[in-house]
């Protein structure tokens, strides 16, 4: 049947932003970095700093500049303003401006940063001195700068001078510095002893601010933040789930002590056992909840939750969300207010330590009325408010936002009312898990982890077109002068991180050569790629090292990772999963840098991995090495090794076609129900049913990808509204890698099979999804591809519309998709 289609072309180019790594530096004109004398060292300190500013002239823009280490909250008169700074290697800081005009109003203005300096190892923040630099800036005039002994007279330029009003700083110590850590990977826990008027230094100029003295501490070398600034929406919670009271128990069985509880010393640090004023989570292990009431009523504006002694009430954000817990606390009589918090419900209740974490905010407060806020971002559908003494109401809760900005360039909608929700949800994940690096998750870790980086780098273009984010996280490891504790041409597993215990995983780090190929197929920059030639170089270096006689990586050190399965047991010696991902990280950096003998090389691997592995009907996982020196291979296989053979290269569709039809059809989300080869252990979410739906991509599978994507996936988007790291609940439910669904469904569904910015060239690929209609919008350096597809009396027909200079090229599957011309229309 004959091909109707309608092209055209949009005449709207949108200019790629200049990502030259070679921008001018960024700098403060009078600011200097500051933190209180002798302390820039000290673990968990909570500083405050404040400068009181005159009204700007009417239509003067006015500017907070900020660099900081650890963390900073910002207001203006008390109104939220920012937080951050976006995070970069060891050394460097990025620059964060703020336009704070609309927040000053029309007399004076306290401008107030809240600086958390941690001075612990983490994956998510690094271990470095603590220092604020800050200024206000309107026009070329400073109003405001950190610097030590300056003088509080003048704001304005008396001729030549400036004169610029210093920020005052005091400590804050309504928070407990002595606490444990949330995690083994993120720093402090937050408890607070609070009384009526502690934060009245954020907003009138008159308040009490016991102000000391700082120093200027050593100079910085600053960073453009080069990543988009947050999304601060305020969400509120949609239900009241449940009441009931908590009661103190003597004892509890099995006490769950953590790591980042019981292992702090030089490779964890933190404060010992004996130091803490408080263990939370020993605290709250000894409460126990009684039968809780079922509330199941929304919540209105307007409403309140009411706690007295002994009570608490569960909330309901409506989906998992991350950012900061807040809300307006009445206490009339001292009250002790926990707020516990997790992605799900576990047996009805909230589980603060289902992740390996201590989700608990922790709130002694004096009679009075509190406006609260959390300074960390956690992840969380359901609130559980315990009050443990005294009376308290909570009223206007809310979770500010921290996360990527909308994507309102990318667009999918389809006849299947399921796909949209998925691509709803994989757009909600990536949003949380991408900042100003590719994070594995937002709640335990927040960690910019590789692997994940290389599936979530492909979401981000695909939601945005730019490689923004990616081309940060690249030049943090570029940046880094050297990565301590770790092997000489070993790549951190995650970066920015400290890992004072020298743990890395070799896989990650050829994963990071592989994503730096379709980093550069993104648009990314050539210069980051050939200035990390040399780490790339060394890394394979490393790994030669470990080569046996046979060519293959033998014993690698430290954490070898192939998947969150039966895999992790099968890696030693010689694991077949890891040598075909090394394989193709030697193919890639021999195409990157014009070296065919790593090419060449990798074809080896591949043949040898492939003469050893494979059984005659699939992939052995590992072999190991005989008292007597020789290799044995075991009959250890996992479906993602599977996976792994074909996904690089050492297997195909056509050699293969046996294994493959296996795969393809008896392989899927249920095969725990129809117990298909029960003797290959099945892959989990991270990463082997990922490359299943890669591999079924390449075979232009399209309804098999529509429907398994909806077994793989769709109870987990009915639960939280995120998408998981394992096909089950027992970790993280809001995972980066797994947002990979939105390409998933703007290339195999919608029919936008590939965008080239380099080469301006979208490739539309029309599979075989028994939908009515798809359409949707997908971003690009130049503009949106605009595509719609419908089905009429058998044909498909379609539109689409690409920015100015680009050419379509069609092909597919669907026996009434032909090729057809395109044409710039005027």
């Amino acid at each position: 049947m004959k091909t109707r289609c309608q092209i055209a072309l949009s005449i709207a180019l949108v200019l790629l932003a200049s990502r030259a790594f070679a921008a001018p530096a960024v700098g403060f004109r009078a600011a200097k970095p500051v933190w209180p004398e002798g302390r820039a060292t000290e673990m968990n300190l909570l500083v405050g700093f404040r400068a009181v500013i005159p009204a700007p002239s009417a239509g003067e823009k006015v500017v907070l500049r900020v660099a900081a280490s650890t963390l900073y909250r910002a207001s203006v008169n008390g109104t939220f303003v920012g937080h951050g700074p976006a995070r970069a290697a060891h050394g460097f800081y990025r620059v964060d401006e703020w336009d704070v005009t609309a927040a000053l109003g029309r007399g004076p203005a306290v401008v107030s940063l809240e600086v958390a300096g941690y001075n612990v190892n983490s994956y998510y923040l690094l271990d470095q001195p603590s220092f604020l630099l800050a200024e206000v800036t309107a026009g070329d005039t400073v109003l405001a700068a950190t610097r030590a002994g300056a003088t509080k007279s003048g704001s304005r330029k008396t001729g030549n001078a400036e004169r610029p009003v210093p920020f005052d700083a005091a400590i804050l110590d309504h928070r407990v510095q002595k606490v444990q850590r949330y995690s083994f990977q993120r720093p402090f826990i937050e408890v607070y002893r609070l009384a009526p008027g502690f934060d009245r230094w954020l907003r009138e100029p008159a308040a009490p601010f016991r102000v000391i003295e700082v120093e200027e501490v050593s100079p910085k070398t600053l960073l453009p933040r080069r990543v988009p600034y947050p999304d601060f929406a305020v969400t509120r919670p949609v239900a009241h789930v449940a009441e009931g009271r908590v009661e103190k128990r003597a004892q509890v069985e099995r006490l769950w002590k953590d790591r980042a509880l019981t292992n702090i010393g030089p490779k964890l640090k933190g404060f010992p056992q004996g130091e803490l004023e408080r263990v939370v989570s020993t605290e709250m292990q000894h409460l126990g909840s009684t039968q809780p009431a079922s509330l199941n009523r929304k919540w209105r504006e307007g409403d309140e939750a009411a706690l007295a002694a002994g009570h608490y009430r569960i909330l309901d954000l409506g989906q998992n969300l991350t950012g900061f817990i807040g809300m307006t606390v009445e206490v009339a009589a001292r009250s002790e207010l926990r707020l516990a918090f997790d992605e799900v419900l576990t047996g009805g209740d909230v589980d603060f330590k289902r992740l390996g974490t201590v989700s608990v905010v922790s709130y002694s407060l004096e009679p009075g009325t509190y406006r609260l806020e959390t300074l960390e971002p956690y992840t969380l559908r359901y609130l559980k408010a315990i009050n443990l003494e005294g009376e308290c109401r909570l009223r206007d809760v809310y979770l500010r936002e921290l996360s990527h900005p909308a994507v309102a360039g990318a667009r999918f909608a389809a006849s299947d009312e399921r796909l949209n929700r998925l691509f709803e949800a994989g757009v909600s994940t990536f949003r949380q898990n991408t900042l100003d690096v590719f994070m594995d998750c937002p709640s335990r870790e927040r960690a910019g982890w590789l692997c994940d980086s290389f599936f979530t780098a492909r979401s981000a273009f695909s939601l945005t077109g730019l490689p923004a984010v990616e081309d940060a996280f690249f030049e943090n490891y570029l940046r880094a002068a050297r990565f301590e504790h770790l092997p000489d041409g070993m790549l951190p597993m995650c970066y920015p991180a400290d890992h004072y215990d020298g743990v890395f995983i070799p896989n990650w780090a050829m994963w990071f050569v592989v994503q730096l190929e379709e980093y550069v197929s993104r648009g990314g920059d050539r210069e980051v790629v050939e200035g990390l030639r040399a780490r790339v170089l060394r890394l394979l270096d490393f790994l030669a090292t470990y080569e046996n006689a046979d060519g293959l990586l033998e014993k690698l050190p430290s954490w070898v990772f192939v998947e969150w399965s039966e895999a992790n047991k099968f890696v030693q010696d010689v694991n077949y999963p890891s040598n075909m991902l090394y394989a193709q990280a030697l193919d890639v950096a021999g195409r990157l840098y014009g070296m065919p003998g790593l090419s060449a090389k990798a074809e080896r691997v591949r043949a040898t991995v492939r003469r050893q592995s494979f059984d005659g009907e699939f992939f052995v996982d590992n072999a190991v090495r005989r008292p007597d020196g020789t290799l044995q291979v075991t009959r250890n296989r996992t479906e993602v090794c599977q996976y792994f053979a074909f996904f690089f290269g050492v297997a195909d569709t056509t050699g293969d076609a046996a294994l493959w039809e296996k795969l393809r059809g008896r392989f899927g989300p249920d095969r725990k129900e129809t117990r298909a080869f029960p003797e290959i252990h099945p892959a989990n979410s991270f990463i082997g049913n990922m490359l299943r739906m890669e591999l079924l991509s390449r075979a232009g599978r399209s309804q098999q990808i529509l429907e398994e994507s909806i077994g793989y996936l769709l109870y987990m988007v009915e639960r939280t509204g995120t998408l998981w790291e394992n096909v089950g609940a027992e970790a993280s439910l809001n995972h980066g890698f797994a947002s990979h669904i939105v390409r998933t469904l703007q290339r195999d569904v919608l029919g936008v099979h590939a965008v080239d910015p380099l080469r301006k060239v979208i490739t539309l690929r029309f599979g075989d999804a028994k939908l009515a209609w798809c359409e949707g919008t997908v971003p690009t350096p130049d503009g949106p591809v605009r595509l719609r597809w419908w089905r009429d009396g058998g044909a498909l027909d379609y539109r689409v519309e690409v920015p100015a200079g680009y050419r379509v090229e069609v092909g597919g599957r669907d026996p009434f998709i032909g090729s057809c011309s395109t044409g710039a229309a005027g």
